[in-house]
C-alpha cells in the first residue's frame, strides 16, 4: 500500500524524504513552489540525489508534485493567465528534469465567464505547455465545485482531456473530499461512482488519490478537508476506498488538517484497516 501525505520541501527534498520515513509513509506530495506565491526554490543537485537514494533504498512509490494555488488557467485576465501559464510551464520542465512522475493542479476558475470559456482557456494553455517530449504526467484534480471552479464533474475533465493534443500525458488526481462535496456518492455507491468514472474518463486515467474526509455535507459544493474518520465520509467509507480492488494499487496522499504527528497516526490507522498486503 502506497500511503503518504503532503510534506514541505522548504528544508530540501532529502529532508522531506526523511520526514516521510519517520511517519511511516512510502510516498509523499510536495508543492512545486510557494503554494500562495510565485517564488521558486533553486535546485540543489546533491539534495535531489539524497532524496533519490532514500526513495530507492526504501521502495517508495511515485511522488506527486502539486502546483501552487495561485495559478488560474481559466482566467480571462491576461496578466493572471500569463502568470499561470508561465509558472506551470517552468515547474513542469523542472519536475521532468527531476523525474517526478506526477504533477497535479486545480484546473481553474472561470470567474463568471462560463464553464465553456474556462475550458477553452485551460485547453489553450495546456496545448502551449505540453510539448509531447515530457515523461511527467499532468494530473487534473477533481474539484468540489465551489464558486466557479472547473473540474467538478467527470464530463468537464473529459472535455479538457479530449481537446489537448498530447492527451496521453494527462491523468486524473481524485480528491475524496472534493468529489463527495461535488455530489458523487462515494459513501453509499462507490462502485457506481467508479463505473461512471470509467465510462466517462477511463479508469486508466486515475493515477493518484488525495485521501481526505469531508468537513461539509455531501453535495455541499464546499471544499473543507477533515481528518480521516472525523467528517461526513467517515471511516467505513474510507476503509472501502483503500481496499477497493480498482483503487488498492493507486497511491494515496493525505491532505488532512494535520502536523507530522497527526499524519503518522492517520497512516498507522489506514494501514491497520488495509485488507491487502
Amino acid at each position: 500500500m502506497y500511503i503518504g501525505c503532503h510534506l514541505s520541501i522548504a528544508k530540501g527534498y532529502g529532508d522531506a524524504a526523511k520526514a516521510a520515513l519517520n511517519i511511516g509513509a512510502n510516498v509523499f506530495q510536495f508543492f512545486s513552489r510557494n503554494p500562495r506565491g510565485s517564488s521558486s526554490k533553486k535546485l540543489d543537485i546533491e539534495d535531489v540525489e539524497e532524496m533519490n537514494r532514500i526513495l530507492k533504498e526504501n521502495d517508495f512509490g511515485p511522488l506527486l508534485a502539486h502546483a501552487p494555488y495561485i495559478i488560474n488557467l481559466a482566467s480571462y485576465k491576461p496578466n493572471i493567465y500569463g502568470m499561470a501559464k508561465g509558472i506551470l510551464k517552468e515547474d513542469y520542465k523542472k519536475l521532468n528534469e527531476l523525474s517526478i512522475p506526477y504533477f497535479t493542479f486545480h484546473p481553474g476558475n472561470h470567474v463568471g465567464k462560463g464553464t465553456e470559456y474556462g475550458i477553452e482557456r485551460i485547453v489553450e494553455a495546456l496545448n502551449e505547455i505540453i510539448t509531447g517530449d515530457e515523461k511527467t504526467m499532468l494530473l487534473l484534480e477533481t474539484m468540489a465545485g465551489q464558486g466557479t471552479e472547473i473540474g467538478k464533474t467527470f464530463e468537464e475533465l473529459k472535455e479538457i482531456i479530449d481537446r489537448v493534443e498530447y492527451e496521453e500525458l494527462l491523468g486524473i488526481c481524485l480528491d475524496t473530499c472534493h468529489i463527495h462535496a461535488a455530489g458523487y456518492n462515494i459513501v453509499d455507491d462507490l462502485d457506481g461512482v467508479l463505473e461512471e468514472f470509467d465510462r466517462v474518463l477511463g479508469i486508466d486515467r486515475l493515477k493518484a488519490i488525495h485521501l481526505n474526509d469531508n468537513m461539509m455535507d455531501y453535495g455541499s459544493k464546499k471544499d473543507r478537508h477533515a481528518k480521516i474518520g472525523e467528517g461526513t465520509i467517515g471511516i467505513d467509507a474510507i476503509k472501502n476506498i483503500i481496499n477497493h480492488p480498482i483503487l488498492k494499487e493507486i497511491p494515496f496522499y493525505l491532505e488532512t488538517p494535520n502536523e507530522l504527528e497527526g499524519y503518522k497516526k492517520e497512516i498507522e490507522l489506514l494501514r491497520s484497516l488495509r485488507e491487502y498486503p
